[in-house]
């Protein structure tokens, strides 16, 4: 992509540890969420159920509304100068 008649890199590149990191953090919430609903019972619905929701709203809230803030305003980021 070029703006301003200079090349521009794809906003996660370079990043790849920190890139690797939330993947693996956002995964085991996401597996724990999943992992939660092997306690489900017919006596014990309400625990389960509730940490699963949780869990899963976090695994998936997360990145898209906090971790993804850069694509909110593409025109803002695109111009940004390095």
């Amino acid at each position: 992509m070029y703006s301003n008649g200079k090349n521009v890199a794809h906003s996660g590149q370079g990043r790849l540890a920190g890139n690797v990191i939330a993947f693996v953090v956002f995964f085991v919430l996401f597996v724990g969420a999943i992992y939660s609903l092997s306690y489900w019972s017919l006596d014990n619905a309400w625990i389960p159920g509730i940490a699963c929701f949780v869990l899963a709203i976090l695994a998936f809230g997360i990145p898209q509304h906090i971790l993804g803030m850069s694509d909110r305003n593409p025109a803002k980021t695109a111009s940004k100068q390095d």
